[in-house]
């Protein structure tokens, strides 16, 4: 079972969120706001300003931004520990507990896709990097209103268009291992 990913840029900031499995998707994550993670966007066409999801893993609550800045955090500690004890750049590809396999792909450019799934999941950077490849550089690098091809931070507001959001979506509810425990 896949339960969410995250995209992060150079900047340590996370430019996408999508949420398969409690409730969220990345239209509640990203509306109209500079900062995608602080707002949540309902069905009803109202905004509110603070977003606390209960995570059922886990029992706590936590809002969108907060673990946005926790899984990074996770992230840049365990790439950094595993290039300072391995010779390797590529040496930091997943890690497992009990609850949850966190899978990661970077690319050449410093962004850095995160996708969480079950523990019983096989290695997903493959599929990380086909979202880069075909889905990422399609729709957003080539896309002239990202803001990729003037050096400016990539506006989140684009990333959250419906190709993109739609482009994932599908890649991964096509992935056999999508709705499996």
């Amino acid at each position: 079972m896949i339960y969410n990913m995250y995209i992060f840029d150079r900047h340590c900031q996370c430019i996408y969120y999508h949420d398969w499995h409690r409730g969220h998707t990345a239209k509640a994550a990203f509306d109209q706001h500079s900062d995608p993670l602080a707002s949540h966007h309902s069905g009803g066409g109202s905004t509110t300003t603070t977003t606390t999801m209960a995570d059922p893993r886990q029992g706590m609550n936590m809002s969108l931004e907060e673990e946005g800045k926790l899984v990074y955090g996770v992230v840049y500690s365990l790439r950094n520990l595993v290039k300072k004890l391995g010779k390797s750049h590529d040496g930091f590809i997943a890690y497992k507990t009990s609850h949850y396999k966190l899978h990661y792909y970077e690319t050449l450019t410093g962004l850095k896709f995160v996708l969480n799934s079950d523990p019983g999941v096989e290695s997903l950077q493959s599929a990380l990097r086909q979202i880069y490849t075909q889905i990422y550089v399609e729709l957003v690098v080539k896309n002239p209103l990202a803001g990729t091809n003037t050096g400016e931070p990539i506006n989140p507001e684009t990333m959250g268009t419906e190709g993109f959001r739609n482009g994932v979506d599908r890649f991964v509810r096509s992935l056999t291992m999508f709705d499996t425990l």
